[in-house]
């Protein structure tokens, strides 16, 4: 569904959808802080399916204490004669934290098979691997979440385009992304090899169709909350009796204020 296309969500519907859930999001959090939960939540997909758009929607009213995103860039020299799960490892959540992790150790069965980056053998190694090394988070008590977004060529078509006019979206376009405009069936035939090798009873995939971005986001938090167990969490009491005396005005001796920006 392009822009403008009349079964789009609108923003105002999207919002008042988006408001109740965040309110579970921040129970969720508080819920993870009281009981020392784990919350792992992997975001895959295509480019421009949306990955970015729905982390910030998940996150935008957790503290950013709790709640971390990780991106991690292009593996460094001492990184590719790493074992490859390595450099993933360092950010798993602690106790009572919540990890969003913005693409994964999926990027060798997507992005690195598909554009050359790993042999063939590293794939199968990877294939194999990966079901177990998730097998000891999840024993470990971590509840782990795999999302992989999905969006029509068209669709994408138009979302790279729109990046590239676009100043303030400039800088989501990469060469990678342009090279990879003609591989749409093989990004499909390797995320379908993917999901028949690692797609397990103890660490499922969900797959969530984002051509419309609003609605993808709506979905993949909500099937992320009915997921949870019970976060039903009472926040603490507290109380802000009233100050006495006269409220205080702010002044100012070293340094003054710049001016306030004039409106138009």
């Amino acid at each position: 569904m392009g822009k403008g296309h009349p079964d789009t969500l609108g923003r105002k519907t999207y919002e008042t959808l988006l408001e109740p859930m965040e309110q579970e999001l921040v129970g969720m959090a508080r819920w993870a802080q009281v009981t020392g939960a784990r919350i792992l939540v992997l975001f895959e997909g295509r480019d421009t399916a949306g990955k970015g758009g729905a982390i910030k929607a998940l996150s935008g009213q957790l503290n950013p204490r709790q709640c971390h995103v990780v991106a991690l860039a292009a593996p460094s020299e001492r990184e590719q004669g790493q074992w490859y799960f390595q450099r993933y490892v360092p950010h798993l959540p602690a106790r009572g934290e919540i990890v969003l992790f913005d693409r994964s150790w999926y990027n060798r069965a997507g992005v690195e098979k598909v554009m050359g980056y790993a042999g063939e053998a590293e794939v199968d190694a990877f294939l194999r691997q990966a079901p177990v090394f998730e097998k000891l988070l999840v024993d470990d008590g971590i509840l782990l979440f795999k999302y992989w977004l999905a969006t029509d060529q068209a669709q994408q078509e138009e979302r790279l385009a729109e990046r590239l006019e676009d100043p303030l979206k400039r800088w989501k376009l990469s060469p990678v992304d342009v090279a990879a405009r003609d591989k749409y069936q093989a990004y499909t035939a390797a995320r379908e090899a993917m999901l028949a090798a690692t797609h397990t009873a103890h660490a499922p995939w969900t797959l969530v169709d984002f051509n419309d971005q609003r609605r993808g986001r709506l979905t993949l938090i909500r099937d992320l909350l009915d997921r949870l167990p019970d976060t039903r969490c009472e926040a603490p009491e507290l109380d802000l009796p009233p100050l006495e005396g006269t409220l205080g005005h702010e002044k100012f001796g070293v340094v003054q204020p710049i001016p306030p920006l004039p409106l138009p």
